[in-house]
Formats: structure tokens, sequence, C-alpha cells
């Protein structure tokens, strides 16, 4: 600012006064000082500027475990269109689900000043955000409730929507269900494990440790445990996937291996109507999602009061989609 205001031959408030829009400034002073910042290049730091006068930085970090997934991108957009409203901007970094580059990323927000911090977990424990977060800063965890650290929190129904895309199966005739899901140690592949039980034994049937492969975390692994559901002397009739990598790779080991089966499966996906075989899906809004999270840091930033008060969690609620034929009866 004092090289615009040597340039301009006016001093540095009247530099301060035109950038900030000031009509009091004469003309002549004006055009001189617009015509020094041109020359110079120069733009206003938003940050020092925040910081002078103790405001925040305005922005927001959001740590997710899968930047790959259609769904982080969705929620993202989620997020970003509602903090926009108040000014903020969203910065995202990716963790690959591993623990200790979940923590380095939100020491590295930490040490940017972000005004709130919105996260995916992919540790099982969040304790270390005591440590490595100024105090009162808001977090809200998407997708898995924080676990040893208290925060808001944004979920989706995972029992809920497994347990009925289980029934909707064993209603249509289905017993044989196999299940393919996330490594137990993910809050939402355990949740929809526990909905997919809670179906079978609503309807007097046991878990078939032969029919369930747990711990698929990218296409090619779940194909290939999906191959080795079908490759049984007994294979299902039906296969229950928690995600959309899952039903993905068992629609690829059906393909493959000229196997009849009905599939069903957490989170809707691009083409899944043109597929082949039926798809049932359960089906969410990950803006929604987004949304919802940045409205709960929303309201913990404008009151800072709020920050006594004991964690919110939100449930956002699923439906069934069902693409491609009915789903039974079962074949035999």
């Amino acid at each position: 600012m004092k090289q615009v205001a040597t340039l301009a031959q006016v001093s540095a408030m009247t530099v301060s006064r035109v950038l900030r829009g000031d009509t009091g400034v004469s003309a002549d002073k004006r055009a001189r000082v617009e015509a020094a910042v041109r020359q110079l290049g120069y733009r206003p730091n938003a940050l020092a500027r925040n910081f002078r006068h103790g405001q925040g930085t305005g922005t927001i970090g959001l740590i997710v475990t899968n930047l790959a997934n259609p769904f982080y991108a969705r929620l993202a957009l989620g997020i970003e269109a509602a903090v926009a409203e108040d000014g903020l901007r969203v910065m995202i970094t990716n963790t690959a689900g591993d623990a200790a580059r979940e923590r380095a990323a939100v020491r590295d927000f930490s040490a940017r000043r972000v005004d709130g911090l919105i996260l995916v977990p992919a540790g099982a424990d969040q304790a270390y955000l005591a440590e490595e977060l100024p105090t009162g800063l808001p977090v809200v965890t998407v997708a898995r409730p924080p676990a040893g650290y208290e925060a808001d929190c944004v979920l989706v129904d995972d029992f809920g929507g497994a347990y009925t895309a289980t029934s909707r199966l064993l209603a249509a005739g289905h017993r044989r269900i196999g299940f393919l899901g996330n490594p137990p140690s993910v809050y939402t592949g355990s949740e929809r494990y526990r909905g997919y039980c809670a179906a079978l034994h609503e309807a007097g049937l046991d878990p078939d440790d032969s029919l369930v492969k747990r711990g698929q975390e990218d296409l090619t692994s779940a194909e290939t445990a999906a191959a080795e559901l079908l490759a049984l002397p007994q294979p299902p009739t039906a296969v229950f996937c928690t995600n959309n990598r899952n039903t993905l790779g068992a629609y690829r080991a059906l393909r493959h291996h000229d196997t009849r089966a009905t599939l069903a499966g957490f989170d809707d996906f691009d083409l899944a109507d043109v597929l082949s075989v039926p798809v049932l899906v359960v089906d969410y809004d990950p803006d929604e999602i987004g949304r919802r999270a940045a409205q709960l840091l929303g309201e913990r930033l404008a009151n800072p009061a709020t920050g006594a008060l004991p964690p919110r969690r939100v449930v956002v609620r699923t439906s069934i989609i069902t693409h491609g034929a009915d789903q039974g009866p079962a074949p035999v």
C-alpha cells in the first residue's frame, strides 16, 4: 500500500480510502491511485485485513475420505452453496481413509486459521481434535458421529435404509441374500450390516457368514468379493451392497459369470437405470447433507454462545428407488 501511495503521490490513508470505495476522495486522486494499483498489480490481502479487524479468515475446512467418490463432490457442492450466502469459502482436502492423514489435515487447517471445520472421520477416535484445534472452533462431522470428542454431526439413516432394502428383497421371495460391505470399523458399514441382519432376523433367518463379505474399499475388490459369492455351490439370489462401488463391482461379477441375481444397495449412481439386471437403490440427497452440515456450522459461527450447548445430531432420511425389472419372484 505504501508503494501504491508513493507512485500515486498520495498518502497511504488515501489509498486505503480509495480501496474501500470512500466517495470523499477527489476524482484526480482516485484516478492516480487506481492507475498505480494497476501498474503495480496490487491486490488487497483480505486475510491480513480480517486479522487487523479481529475477524475470521472467511474460510471453512472440509476433510473427506475419498474425493473419487461422487458422494463427496455432491457433499462439497451442498456445503459451498450454503456457506457462500455468508461470504465464506471452502478449502477441501482428502485423507484416503487414513487416520494419520486426517489428523495432519486438521492440524494444517488449524494453522490456516479456518473459521470452522466439517469432517468426514477416517479414524475411529477424534479425541485428538481437542489438542489440534483452538478452543471454541466449531466442528461438524458428516456420515459418521465423532468418537471421543463432542461435536454436531449429520448422518444418513444407514440402519433404516439397509433394513428397508433387505426387507424388500425378502418380501420378493429371496432367502439367500449376499452382503457386500465396508470394513466393520467404518460406521456406515456397521450400521448398514446391522440393518441387513435385523431384516433377516425379523423374517426368521440367521445371517449366513458364507454370504457376507466385508472390507471392500474399491470397485476391483468388490468385484472379486462378489465373484466369490457367485461361485458358491448355492450362490445368493440377491446381493445387498453398502455403497455404489460394491454395487458396481457386483454388477461386473454378474456380467462376467453370466449369472442371474438381483442387486440392492446404498447410493444411487449414473446409468443405474440402464443396467441389464434390476437394481433396488437406497437413495438420499448428498447436497442436503452438505447444506445441513453447513447450517449447523453457521449457527455456531453466528452465535459463539451456542458453544455451550450440547452437540446436535441430524439424521437425513432415505428413500427406495427401483431401476429395471421388478425385484421378484426369486429364481429357483
